[in-house]
C-alpha cells in the first residue's frame, strides 16, 4: 500500500520553498510529488529525464508530476507507469495544493475512489503555517483556519525571521487543532521523514486519540473566535456495527458540512479482537480499516471530531440513543464476527427512535 500525503498551507506559507529543498534531499527519494505547475518549484538543477511534459525524474529518485486534468486520472496514470516500469518505483505520494485550496475535495477523492483500494492509502495532511503572518491569515481567511483544522501535522515555517518566539500563534494553532503534531522549519529545512515518515497507522492513531482528549480538557473544547470545536468521545463497552453505521450516517446528514475531520478507533462488538479504524472528512467517510490487533491495552472505543459549532452533549446523546435503539431491536447478543466491513452497513429496522435535537 502506497501512502499519500496532502501538503497544504495558506498563500505564502512556504510550501514551494519546502518542496524545493525536499526534492534535493536523499531522504525524499522514491517520492512522487504531484504539483500544479513545475515552474514555481525550480526543478532544473537536477533534471535528468523528461518522459513527457507532465513527468520529470530527478537525480535524487523523486518523480514530479504536474496536474493537468483530474487528480484521480493523474494518480491512475502514475500507478500504470509504475507498474510498467516507465517511472521510478515510488513508495510515497505527496500532493501539493494551492494556497487558497480547500483540502476536503482532495481527501474525498482519495477516500471514495474504488480503483485505489489496496494500492493507495491516505496517510495524512501536512499544513504549513507562516510564523510571521500566520496569525493574521487565521484571523482573516476561513481557508487558512480549515487547512489548520484538517491537519495531522503542522509545520511552522520562516522561524528564522522571528524576533521573538511565536507563542501566541502556537497557542492559536493548539486551540484549533491540538491533536496535530507541530514541527518548525528555518530556511525551509526539515527532514523528510519528520513530515512524511512511515509511522505505523495504529501508533499514529493512538497518539492522535490520546492527545485530543487531553488537549480538549486544556482548551475547554471550543475556540470562540472561529467556532472550531474539538470533541473526544469514549465508550468502554463494545459498539455494535449497526450503531456505528447509524451514528456516521446521522453525523453526515446533520453536521456533515461543519465536520472538518473525524478519526476513531472502535471496538466493534462483532469483532472484539480486531479494532476498526474510521476516518471521515465532512460528509464522506472512508470504509473502515481493520487492524490485526489492538495497538495497546486500551480497548475502549475512542472518537475525535473537529468541526464548527459541534456540541459534545448532542453527539453524546445521539450515540447513546442509537446504542439503545439497536440494543432494543437486535437484542443483547452480538452477531457473528465480521471483519470484512460489511457489518458496518445499516440493516432494515422497524422504525427509529427519536434523536436529540441539535
Amino acid at each position: 500500500m502506497i501512502p499519500i500525503w496532502v501538503l497544504t498551507g495558506f498563500l505564502g506559507s512556504g510550501k514551494t520553498t519546502l518542496l524545493g529543498r525536499l526534492l534535493k534531499s536523499p531522504g525524499f527519494a522514491r517520492t512522487a510529488v504531484i504539483i500544479n505547475e513545475f515552474g514555481e518549484v525550480g526543478l532544473d538543477h537536477d533534471l535528468v529525464e523528461t518522459s513527457d511534459e507532465s513527468f520529470v525524474t530527478l537525480q535524487t529518485g523523486c518523480l514530479c508530476c504536474a496536474v493537468r486534468d483530474d487528480l484521480v486520472l493523474t494518480l491512475e496514470a502514475l500507478l500504470r507507469r509504475r507498474a510498467s516500469g516507465t517511472v521510478p518505483p515510488f513508495e510515497r505520494v505527496v500532493i501539493e495544493t494551492s494556497g487558497l485550496a480547500d483540502p476536503a475535495p482532495i481527501l474525498h477523492a482519495l477516500m471514495t475512489q474504488p480503483a485505489f483500494e489496496g494500492r493507495l492509502a491516505l496517510a495524512g495532511v501536512v499544513t504549513t503555517v507562516d510564523a510571521l503572518t500566520g496569525a493574521q491569515a487565521l484571523a482573516r481567511y476561513p481557508e487558512a483556519v480549515k487547512q489548520v483544522a484538517m491537519a495531522d501535522r503542522l509545520l511552522l515555517t520562516k522561524t528564522d525571521l522571528l524576533q521573538a518566539p511565536a507563542t501566541s500563534l502556537i497557542a492559536r494553532l493548539s486551540a484549533l487543532n491540538a491533536a496535530a503534531v507541530l514541527s518548525t522549519a528555518a530556511f525551509g529545512e526539515i527532514a523528510a521523514d519528520q513530515l512524511f515518515g512511515s509511522e505505523a497507522l495504529p501508533v499514529a492513531l493512538e497518539r492522535w486519540l490520546r492527545t485530543s482528549p487531553a488537549a480538549q480538557a486544556r482548551q475547554g473544547g471550543h475556540n470562540h473566535a472561529s467556532d472550531i470545536t474539538a470533541l473526544a468521545l469514549v465508550r468502554a463497552a463494545p459498539v455494535r456495527a449497526v450503531a456505528l453505521t447509524l451514528l456516521l450516517e446521522v453525523l453526515a446528514e446533520h453536521v456533515g458540512g461543519d465536520l472538518i475531520r473525524l478519526k476513531g478507533l472502535i471496538n466493534i462488538a462483532e469483532s472484539p479482537e480486531r479494532p476498526a479504524v474510521i476516518h471521515g472528512v465532512q460528509h464522506v467517510f472512508h470504509p473502515p480499516a481493520w487492524l490485526e490487533r489492538w495497538p495497546s491495552q486500551d480497548r475502549r472505543s475512542r472518537l475525535v471530531l473537529i468541526g464548527r459549532n459541534l456540541r459534545q452533549a448532542w453527539v453524546e446523546a445521539l450515540w447513546t440513543a442509537l446504542d439503545a435503539e439497536v440494543d432494543e431491536v437486535s437484542g443483547a447478543v452480538p452477531a457473528a464476527a465480521d471483519t470484512t466491513g460489511e457489518g458496518l452497513r445499516p440493516e432494515p429496522r422497524p422504525g427509529r427512535a427519536s434523536f436529540p435535537a441539535r
